[in-house]
């Protein structure tokens, strides 16, 4: 397996990982679901950590599409460079520090926008590698 489609695998890992603390916070402060939350949702208050751990998620879900996008793409027309899979493995490990700062509320040093940052900029510069080769 390349490395760019094994950062893609625990990019998508992470993501799929990352709605339990949601569904184990939903849980712990509103109880089990009940029939009538299937028509009208709980607006009960949550904690912030589930807050946090909700916006993690769509965050990782967001930036998961362009980034699988652009690594099936470079797969597909069978290009991979060292930049290219430097670029992939960064990704994954931005995006990983953005989920533990997120879930753990860490917010010196502006910490999650710097992790969020790093992660973006190696997928700009795949995509504009990719972009340079076609």
């Amino acid at each position: 397996m390349k490395t760019e489609l094994f950062y893609l695998l625990l990019s998508a890992i992470l993501t799929g990982l990352l709605w339990i603390p949601v569904v184990i916070g939903y849980v712990s402060a509103r109880g089990p679901l009940k029939p009538s939350d299937y028509k009208v949702a709980p607006t009960s208050p949550l904690p912030a950590w589930v807050e946090r751990a909700n916006r993690a998620h769509i965050n990782a879900v967001e930036n998961l599409a362009p980034f699988a996008a652009v690594v099936l793409i470079a797969q597909a027309v069978g290009f991979s460079t060292s930049l290219t899979a430097i670029c992939a493995a960064v990704f994954f490990y931005a995006r990983l520090a953005h989920a533990l700062f997120h879930l753990s509320g860490f917010s010196l040093l502006m910490a999650r926008t710097i992790a969020f940052t790093i992660g973006w900029l190696a997928f700009i510069i795949f995509a504009v590698a990719l972009l340079r080769a076609a």
